[in-house]
């Protein structure tokens, strides 16, 4: 992903905007899909960027220690999964609709890799199903 600062050329408003790469961005511009969601003109442009890159210094040590305890929490919660979930893999929507559709199947809970376009459907068939953040057992 890739944000740039966009600018309307005709009211001058100065705003971001996310695309998958560089040329996501430029395709969209050639069809006409970019526009200034102020007064709708489609004279769009990108504006000089500085890269955002966060050093030491930028982070308190009272953020540290809450980003620590974040994830100390998050490798708990894995843990709790890990033990206590069954690990489906590629299969999870699969095994959901199967539980969630067959009565005689005994409801249990498990855990494994889905696509965002998955987790909607899921979603949409009333299907309940939770997301979690999965961090490296490593320290970063």
């Amino acid at each position: 992903m890739i944000k740039y600062k966009l600018i309307c050329k005709e009211c001058n408003n100065i705003f971001d905007s996310w695309f998958s790469n560089s040329k996501e961005y430029e395709k969209l511009k050639n069809k006409k899909y970019l526009n200034c969601h102020i007064c709708g003109s489609q004279k769009i442009e990108k504006t000089l960027m500085a890269p955002n890159v966060l050093n030491s210094s930028d982070i308190k040590s009272k953020d540290v220690n809450k980003i620590k305890e974040i994830k100390s929490k998050l490798r708990e919660f894995k843990k709790f999964i890990k033990d206590n979930f069954k690990y489906v893999g590629d299969n999870f929507a699969h095994e959901a609709r199967s539980i969630h559709y067959d009565p005689k199947k005994k409801k249990k809970a498990i855990y494994g890799k889905v696509s965002r376009e998955e987790i909607q459907d899921l979603k949409q068939e009333g299907i309940k199903i939770e997301e979690f953040p999965w961090i490296d057992d490593k320290e970063n």
